[in-house]
């Protein structure tokens, strides 16, 4: 065996094996410190950002987030149909960034017609993907080879 494939001796880490003190770090305290960080600072923004900015690449960062809701709604599909588990992380998110979508296309819409169709697309179409792709990565409604034998990694599925 060469030593780039060696074993890490323990306590000390290769090129290719992560540090030894990641390994001891616990992701909870680091997500609730950094939770608790935000506070803070969402009040410094919600004093100090002015209510109306103009920015360049607005047609970009719509047409982006867009693209990947439909590349994530679609991932989501393929996977599920395959009976392949990954399909919840895709789902999770798809919702996510479905959620993001309404948020900010109510959020910053102008009063009047424009804000009356995002509110529609965000209550007709865009929350409601996200309650479905928020049940299909939290399990509910499975569909895979563990819980359906006739499913198979790469086939369709057969009907009964």
């Amino acid at each position: 065996m060469t030593a780039l494939y060696a074993p890490a001796r323990p306590g000390r880490s290769t090129s290719r094996s992560r540090p030894a003190w990641i390994n001891h770090i616990s992701p909870e305290p680091v997500l609730l410190v950094s939770g608790a960080a935000l506070v803070p600072w969402l009040y410094v923004l919600a004093r100090t950002l002015p209510s109306t900015a103009r920015v360049g690449h607005w047609n970009v960062a719509w047409v982006g987030l867009d693209a990947l809701e439909a590349l994530g709604l679609l991932a989501t599909a393929a996977l599920r149909r395959r009976g392949d588990d990954r399909h919840r992380l895709t789902a999770a998110a798809t919702g996510a960034l479905l959620v993001v979508d309404a948020w900010f296309d109510t959020v910053t819409a102008a009063p009047g017609g424009e804000l009356a169709a995002a509110v529609a697309m965000a209550l007709c179409a865009e929350l409601p993907l996200a309650a479905l792709c928020t049940a299909l990565a939290l399990g509910l409604g499975r569909r895979t080879v563990r819980d359906d034998p006739r499913l198979t990694p790469g086939r369709r599925p057969t009907k009964q």
